[in-house]
């Protein structure tokens, strides 16, 4: 986005030192130590929030912990229970014919998001009471005002806080790439906590509860992934459209809250009423559910992320056109 210049500045022949008449810069010892301020104030505060983040997270994961180390099998059923969405997430990371993205900032974002996963489970503890106490509509008021705008707002900070400025941030789909790794990250942290609660809470074997509950978690967490990769296809959009960056952060929320919040509403419903009314099982209802649902907006978003790689493939190869057709015969091909 191209710098607004004061009218001083745009009539100026560039003969005249405008410093604090139109334009600043650092110079004096005290325009310094206003930099040094802001950059303590700015950083500061991300120090702040990244330090209350983790001691939430480490209360949090103290259960799951205590569990993993007294039946470390356990581990193989967190980690399988991502297995879905992490291969959804590198096949959106595939997707990305622009450059790919350096490892340090995907392990970051995907830290990033089981921190900032935190803050969600805090406010959603808090608020659920509340709302579902609220007759007929209080489960899905919840989920429409609390879960989905919450959880998809710290999955985007994710991105927001720390890859988004990366100069290796260059391209529109690198906020999708981003946003999918946030919301990878988010569904480990969930599946960890659920897994934990339920094999904690659960009357039957700890393998029985362990596989079933992590089959369940295994085909949720996609949805992460699909919800906040779309996004942070719009974060992308924003970073490259600067005079419409607000509206269009808030576009991409909007649309992946709403989603969200639609999932989890019929998925409170919708798997009994057929199983009540078909000789379809609950399981295989709710199953059909959640895949039919994630493919459904899973391919809004494929839509997306393919028209942005079939234009600029065109792109590249009309430049490239352009390039040859403006040789001569005393212009031999670069090679």
């Amino acid at each position: 986005m191209q710098r607004r210049r004061d009218p001083v500045e745009r009539a100026d022949d560039e003969s005249r030192d405008l410093y604090e008449v139109s334009t600043w810069e650092p110079r004096t010892a005290v325009d310094r130590l206003s930099y040094l301020i802001y950059a303590a104030i700015n950083y500061g505060l991300h120090a702040i929030v990244l330090a209350v983040a983790l001691g939430i997270t480490l209360v949090i994961l103290v259960q799951p912990a205590v569990l993993l180390l007294a039946e470390p099998w356990l581990g193989v059923f967190f980690a399988l229970s991502v297995v879905p969405a992490a291969l959804l997430a590198a096949f959106i990371w595939y997707t990305d014919v622009t450059s790919s993205e350096p490892l340090g900032l995907v392990v970051a974002t995907f830290v990033l998001a089981i921190l900032f996963a935190t803050f969600a489970a805090v406010v959603n503890t808090a608020m659920q009471p509340y709302l579902e106490a609220i007759p007929l509509v209080g489960t899905v008021l919840f989920f429409v005002l609390i879960v989905g705008p919450i959880e998809e707002s710290v999955k985007l900070l994710a991105v927001r806080i720390f890859a988004y400025r990366s100069d290796t941030f260059d391209a529109v789909i690198d906020g999708a790439v981003y946003g999918a790794i946030a919301g990878l990250g988010f569904a480990a942290f969930e599946n960890a906590l659920y897994i934990t609660n339920h094999v904690l809470q659960s009357q039957t074997g700890l393998v029985t509860a362990a596989t079933g509950i992590a089959t369940v978690r295994a085909l949720v967490g996609p949805g992460h992934v699909i919800f906040s990769a779309i996004a942070g296809y719009y974060l992308g959009l924003a970073k490259f459209n600067g005079e419409h960056a607000g509206p269009l952060v808030v576009k991409g929320l909007l649309i992946a809250a709403l989603v969200h919040a639609t999932y989890n509403s019929l998925a409170g419903f919708l798997p009994s009423l057929v199983a009540t009314v078909s000789p379809v099982t609950f399981g295989v209802a709710q199953v059909s559910y959640v895949a039919l649902f994630n493919v459904a907006i899973g391919a809004f978003l494929y839509r997306k992320l393919d028209r942005y790689r079939r234009t600029y493939r065109s792109v590249r190869d009309d430049v490239a056109d352009t390039s040859r057709s403006e040789l001569t015969e005393f212009e031999p091909p670069q090679r």
